[in-house]
């Protein structure tokens, strides 16, 4: 039997147990866990037979808690698929007002700047809290984060979908050859 336990925000407890139970139940199914929560503290035990499926089923939790929709964080069942969490204050420093700049630059304008990321690498974006996390294929996920990093450094949103663009250029040009 192996176990693993995490700590997510209360906030996020309601949408991890779903209503009925309905989310909990089917991320238990989906990774043959079996999962505790202690709504008072924050606290998630897992428990499972299969170390993998008890790593999947934390990973999934961890998706949520950090924002997630639970249908976009159960697609981490794929074995392809990766959770990314970048913490802004690794770039923006501790500053309330930095934080706040930085976010406004990866969700841009009406959510623009999130949705073409999302869009120009095939990923799911969530900003929440102090972290932005991307679910995604590998290679997009990795492209994807690469983009956020850029803009938390400051580079001029443009740079970055015209960089984006290229990436995924090089990639279908990558699938082509390797179909032949």
């Amino acid at each position: 039997m192996y176990e693993d336990q995490l700590k997510i925000n209360k906030d996020r407890i309601p949408i991890l147990i779903g209503k009925n139970g309905s989310v909990k139940k089917q991320i238990e199914i989906k990774t043959q866990t079996k999962i505790t929560i202690d709504s008072k503290e924050g606290d998630i035990f897992i428990r499972g037979n299969e170390s993998y499926e008890v790593y999947i089923a934390k990973i999934i939790v961890l998706a949520i808690s950090r924002g997630f929709n639970p249908d976009i964080a159960l697609m981490l069942k794929n074995e392809n698929t990766i959770l990314e969490i970048l913490d802004i204050k690794d770039y923006a420093g501790r500053s309330k007002t930095k934080i706040i700049r930085a976010k406004s630059r990866v969700i841009g304008t009406k959510g623009k700047s999130k949705k073409l990321i999302e869009q120009l690498t095939d990923t799911d974006v969530c900003v929440y809290g102090k972290t932005i996390s991307i679910i995604g294929k590998v290679e997009n996920a990795i492209m994807a984060r690469r983009a956020v990093e850029m803009l938390l450094g400051g580079s001029k949103h443009g740079n970055v979908y015209s960089w984006l663009e290229k990436q995924q250029h090089h990639l279908r040009e990558q699938k082509h050859l390797n179909n032949y």
